[in-house]
């Protein structure tokens, strides 16, 4: 088979580019997918992602090293092994990120990737349902990818945590992606009438009618077919049969911060010894693939709540059977709105210049199963969580064998830099202001877990080491930089001194952005489509 170009991963970034690349009705497009079809009941709602947490069947289900910064614990890490990617199994909060997440980018070498440029990809890239002053709902935008104010359908519990915050005189804002993104406020979710709106949804099913895009699921690319430093195509299984594919313009690989290393790894592109000691010829040395990795921790304390939360419904059967006919009814109710409902970036004290903490404030506790699955408690309860924005330490992704099947090493190196450990005890110090305002006082019936209204500064930063733990969101294993002593990829997303390569998704992330980054990795897999289209252009005119 040969193809214009082949995309490794139909994840969030995957799909944007299958899109905007085969727009034209031209380029002939493979996508390949290790995972299957996003056709399940638990993707679509939109609070079925705690189904999804542990589910192998469309979940790679990670586990970490053990994290010296962690008390040697090891991270349970999801990652989406599905048509959709982590996009079909996230939580779905929209977040952009602060402007200065993005002009950074460009301070670290990857030229034209500022917060100008970003919003505007943005702007293109989004359509947001809002309610009005006058309760009706309008579509602000035309992007594909649907971004929805649910704030009229959160549990009533909910308001409590925007109460608290006007108590702390913390900054409220209408919409964090807006303007004006510092302060708490409700969520905004990729949730479109009552339904996940995956980048699937949003992308791959539309350049799927156009006829000019192939996806194959099932299939595991195992390596890339790299000739006389040109990338010329990928080998990949489904099943028994091993087989190829080949493009006559680029190979784009998009299957996420921890398969996009594990792949360059093993197609000899990557550190010469890590790649050596496997028995993997050397392609390319670079020593920075899979270098870069960051990650966002937070602390999360719960707590037992004296009024009604969604404990209350979705903790007992019969509430979680009303709910489950409200929602195939009138798509309405508990399942149509993701847990994540209020929080923000927040400064942890006066003497920050930005934002430094993102909050969450969930209506819901719970506890954690053997198997990792989230087990919904009875009693009311509620979640405060507060993570670092910007953390500093870097760990690594590496393969474990030249196995394509085995899973790769992930070594999160947490709080290595002292910033870090810095940032987790004002993280901390944030989380029990939070928990100590008087509206939160008033609901709060016992802390669940330890204390953390007594602790001191050591004792937080002991509790961030015992209790903290991955948000999800690992980036900057292939990140853009100046040249390969300090990255994998170009300010265009070519990997150095590889012809015809790109690696597209979080993974080129230069530094982590200040909140969830689905919303980051999309807009980057659109602008990364310009770019590609811009070069093949070029190339055209020269030749």
């Amino acid at each position: 088979m040969e193809f214009d170009y082949i995309i490794v991963g139909a994840g969030s970034a995957g799909c944007v580019l299958a899109d905007c690349l085969g727009r034209n009705g031209r380029a002939r497009i493979l996508v390949i997918e290790a995972g299957g079809s996003d056709a399940r009941f638990w993707i679509k709602v939109p609070v079925g992602y705690g189904f999804t947490f542990s589910d192998p069947r469309v979940n790679w289900r990670y586990s970490a090293e053990p994290d010296a910064g962690l008390n040697g614990r090891k991270g349970y890490w999801p990652r989406g092994r599905v048509i959709g990617g982590s996009g079909s199994i996230n939580a779905m909060a929209w977040v952009r990120g602060l402007a200065h997440d993005f002009d950074d980018w460009e301070s670290a070498g990857a030229a034209g990737w500022n917060w100008q440029t970003a919003r505007a990809v943005y702007d293109r890239l989004e359509s947001h349902s809002e309610r009005g002053p006058d309760g009706k709902v309008r579509i602000r935008g035309t992007g594909p990818m649907r971004v929805s104010d649910l704030g009229a359908q959160m549990h009533p519990f909910s308001s409590h945590f925007l109460e608290a915050a006007r108590e702390l005189d913390w900054p409220l804002t209408d919409d964090m992606n807006g303007t004006t993104p510092e302060g708490l406020s409700r969520y905004r979710s990729t949730v479109r009438n009552g339904i996940r709106c995956s980048p699937a949804d949003a992308f791959l099913r539309p350049a799927l009618k156009r006829g000019n895009v192939k996806v194959l699921k099932h299939a595991l690319v195992e390596r890339l077919l790299i000739q006389d430093g040109h990338a010329t195509g990928v080998q990949y299984r489904v099943g028994d049969q091993v087989m190829t594919a080949h493009a006559s313009g680029e190979v784009i690989v998009s299957a996420g911060s921890v398969n996009s290393p594990q792949l360059l790894q093993l197609s000899g592109i990557g550190p010469s010894g890590l790649l050596r000691s496997h028995g993997i010829a050397v392609e390319r040395g670079l020593e920075q693939v899979g270098k870069g990795l960051q990650d966002h921790l937070a602390i999360t304390h719960h707590f037992a709540a004296s009024e009604p939360t969604l404990n209350n419904r979705l903790g007992h059967w019969r509430g979680q059977l009303m709910a489950g006919l409200q929602y195939v009814l009138t798509r309405k109710g508990p399942l149509s709105v993701p847990v994540n409902q209020i929080g923000g970036f927040i400064r942890s004290d006066a003497t920050c210049t930005a934002p430094d903490m993102q909050v969450f404030c969930n209506p819901v506790s719970h506890s954690t199963q053997p198997s990792g699955k989230p087990l919904m408690e009875r009693d009311p309860g509620f979640i405060l969580s507060v993570q670092p924005c910007r953390p500093a330490s870097r760990g690594e992704i590496a393969i474990a064998s030249g196995d394509p099947h085995d899973a790769p090493l992930i070594r999160p190196n947490s709080l290595s830099d002292a910033m870090d450990c810095a940032a987790a005890v004002r993280a901390g110090r944030l989380l029990r202001l939070l928990a100590s305002a008087p509206t939160i006082r008033r609901v709060t019936r016992a802390p669940k877990g330890p204390d953390i209204s007594t602790m001191n500064d050591a004792e937080m930063l002991e509790n961030f080491r015992a209790y903290a733990a991955t948000v999800f969101h690992p980036c900057g294993t292939c990140r853009m930089g100046r040249d390969a002593s300090d990255s994998v990829l170009d300010a265009r997303l070519r990997v150095h001194g590889v012809q015809r390569l790109r690696v597209v998704d979080a993974s080129s992330f230069p530094n982590i952005t200040s909140g969830n980054i689905n919303a980051p990795t999309m807009m980057l897999a659109m602008r990364a489509a310009d770019l590609i289209l811009d070069d093949a252009r070029s190339m055209a005119h020269n030749t």
